[in-house]
């Protein structure tokens, strides 16, 4: 299994919260291990936190970190980092060199991404050479780069687990 985390550049806490939000949960539907917050905001935090709580699995948010500090420490420990962006190679030109990598951060900005990004990044990748959604760049590349299918994820340890059905909805409240 991949170590992949997600490092989140540039979250202002009251126009962003939804989407960084949504980048940790998408994040840790695709397998991610976990997400690294570079500004502060607890209660984003303890949100996703319950969210794991509830649906199971060990994703985090460490909170407040220095980006820079981040990425040195991950590329010291040997891991690579590839930058999300609308700029750089195409996701499908890149996605067979990064599935061989066994310790991965992803980064996905916000607001505008320091230049040092682009130079420290193992590989500026392109999802797409239009603007949209972060969030959708963290889900395309995590399913592109994949062992097995993210789809089929199994999460342990939760306190409700969905049981896939046809037709209506049905949740076994493990509690």
């Amino acid at each position: 299994m991949k170590k992949i985390v997600i490092l989140r550049l540039g979250h202002r806490p009251q126009r962003d919260k939804r989407i960084t939000t949504h980048v940790g949960l998408t994040a840790r539907a695709f397998g991610a291990e976990g997400m690294l917050l570079a500004s502060e905001d607890k209660k984003l935090a303890d949100n996703i936190a319950d969210v794991s709580t509830r649906w199971g699995g060990d994703f985090y948010v460490k909170n407040d970190v220095s980006w820079k500090s981040e990425i040195n420490k991950w590329k010291e420990d040997g891991g690579k980092v590839c930058h999300l962006s609308m700029y750089g190679i195409n996701l499908p030109d890149a996605v067979p060199e990064i599935r061989q990598c066994d310790k991965l951060m992803i980064v996905v900005g916000a607001e505008k991404v320091p230049f040092e990004i682009y130079e420290m990044a193992d590989w500026n990748v392109a999802v797409g050479n239009q603007p949209h959604s972060e969030v959708a760049a963290v889900a395309v590349t995590l399913d592109r780069i994949a062992d097995t299918d993210p789809l089929r994820n199994e999460f342990k340890g939760g306190e409700l687990t969905i049981v896939p059905e046809k037709c209506g909805k049905q949740v076994i409240d493990n509690r």
